[in-house]
């Protein structure tokens, strides 16, 4: 398919409040994830190629530094564009590459320290630089498309260690909190973005903790939540033909 520029940026749909109460809850569980695993759990496998545990669990905690810095983000950047190719791509490597040499309960330790100040520096990013373009573009169901700041801070960097808890979930057999005042406002979001995206009738019924109905028309389909979100991502088994970035 041929990539069109889609031009309007896309926003964050969520009040600034929720968004921020989101991004403190999801790095909370995150990092209780992290405490609960045994020591053979870090090198497991999960089903992001090339990624154990350890790096996934890396990766989040340079995105959390990332996040905490404007100065450690900017960093990051520079180092991951040098490198040329999709920058998303690059800068994942990066993160886990920097802290290769880290054991899991240094990696731990750390993103318990760095967290808080992630949600602080999210939260104090103005509405003017929120509202700003960010520089490059995404590709989402063949299309690029351009986000704003404020769709990164108060949506993707929330989506992204909440998916990346089902992987170790998943990858582990650890038990995975889901709670209708955090996963299932988070999940409603991607409802909502996933009906917008494709723009066709549907009623939506969405089972577990998180889950809900959604929409009167249409086909009708049911899934688990979570497994709803991880097919929307790309992962999954579900027929599910539209994108959802996390």
């Amino acid at each position: 398919m041929t990539s069109t520029l889609i031009t309007k940026p896309r926003t964050s749909a969520l009040d600034r409040d929720t968004a921020m109460r989101l991004a403190k809850t999801e790095y909370e569980r995150f990092l209780a994830l992290l405490e609960g695993l045994a020591p053979q759990d870090w090198s497991k496998p999960t089903g992001c190629p090339g990624w154990d545990v350890r790096a996934m669990a890396a990766h989040l905690l340079g995105m959390a530094e990332m996040s905490a810095s404007m100065r450690e983000g900017m960093r990051q950047v520079k180092l991951a564009q040098a490198r040329g190719g999709v920058l998303v791509d690059a800068l994942t490597a990066l993160q886990v590459e920097e802290r290769a040499g880290m054991s899991p309960a240094q990696i731990v330790a750390r993103y318990a320290e760095v967290t808080p100040r992630a949600v602080k520096a999210r939260r104090r990013t103005p509405w003017f630089a929120r509202r700003h373009k960010m520089p490059t573009t995404e590709t989402v169901n063949g299309r690029e498309e351009a986000w704003t700041l404020g769709f990164v801070t108060d949506v993707i960097m929330t989506r992204d260690p909440w998916m990346h808890r089902t992987d170790i979930a998943k990858a582990t057999g650890a038990p995975m909190v889901l709670t209708a005042d955090h996963d299932g406002v988070l999940v409603d979001d991607v409802v909502h973005e996933w009906a917008e995206r494709h723009g066709r009738p549907f009623t939506l019924h969405l089972t577990g903790p998180a889950g809900g109905t959604w929409g009167s028309d249409g086909p009708k389909l049911e899934f688990d939540a979570v497994e709803f979100c991880r097919a929307l991502s790309g992962r999954g088994t579900a027929p599910l033909d539209t994108e959802v970035p996390f």
